[in-house]
C-alpha cells in the first residue's frame, strides 16, 4: 500500500534535547525528521510531536522545533502516544487512515506507538532511517518485529515521493530541494 498525501499524517516521537546524543545515528536521525516536517508543511499534510516526559528528557531539540511551525505538540507519560489520554482523539480529528511515523527510541515509544495505532486501526508506517535507538541491536529488532506485525517499514525519500505522487509539477520542484 501507498502512502496517500490526503490520507496520512505525520507523528514525530520524542526527538528530544537530553535523550538525541545517547541515539545511535542521532544527526540523521534528526535530519529526516526534520526533511520530513518541511515535506508535510509544504504538502499540507498534518504533523503532530511528541515530548515524553519533558522535565527530565528536556524539550524537542532545536532543529525539530524550527521545523515544526504548523505542528501540534503534545507531552506525554507513557510510552505509546496510542496511549496517552486524548492523543487519539486528536489524531483522529484530522480524519485520517494512515500514520507515518519517526522518532526514537525505535523499540520503545515508536514501537509501543506504532502498534498503538495499528491496534486502534490505523495503516502506520515506520521511517527507518527517521528513527533509531541507543544500540543499533535495539533498533533492528524493533524493525523486525514491526514489520512482522503489520507495520510498514519505509524511507524518508518513499514517504516524500509517495506524498508527491508524480513529477514535473510546481510541488515536486519546491520540494526537490529536500530531495537532492
Amino acid at each position: 500500500m501507498l502512502i496517500q498525501r490526503a490520507d496520512s499524517l505525520l507523528l514525530v516521537v520524542d526527538l528530544q534535547q537530553k535523550l538525541a546524543p545517547a541515539i545511535h545515528h542521532s544527526e540523521q536521525v534528526t535530519a529526516n525528521a526534520v526533511r520530513l516536517l518541511e515535506g508535510s508543511r509544504q504538502l499540507g499534510v498534518p504533523a503532530f510531536v511528541s515530548e515524553q516526559y519533558v522535565r527530565g528528557l528536556g524539550p524537542s531539540l532545536p532543529a525539530v522545533q524550527t521545523a515544526t511551525v504548523h505542528a501540534r505538540f503534545f507531552e506525554k507519560t507513557h510510552f505509546s502516544c496510542a496511549a496517552e489520554p486524548g492523543v487519539l482523539d486528536l489524531l483522529a480529528s484530522c480524519g485520517r487512515r494512515q500514520v507515518v511515523v519517526c522518532g526514537t527510541e525505535t523499540h520503545v515509544c515508536v514501537l509501543q506507538t506504532a502498534f498503538g495505532l495499528h491496534s486502534a486501526g490505523y495503516e502506520v508506517f515506520l521511517v527507518a532511517d527517521a528513527s533509531s535507538s541507543r544500540t543499533p541491536e535495539n533498533r533492528q529488532a524493533a524493525l523486525e518485529r514491526l514489520q512482522a506485525g503489520g507495520v510498514g517499514i519505509v524511507t524518508t525519500e518513499m514517504v516524500l515521493f509517495e506524498w508527491l505522487h508524480q513529477a514535473g509539477t510546481d510541488e515536486f520542484r519546491t520540494l526537490l530541494p529536500l530531495i537532492k
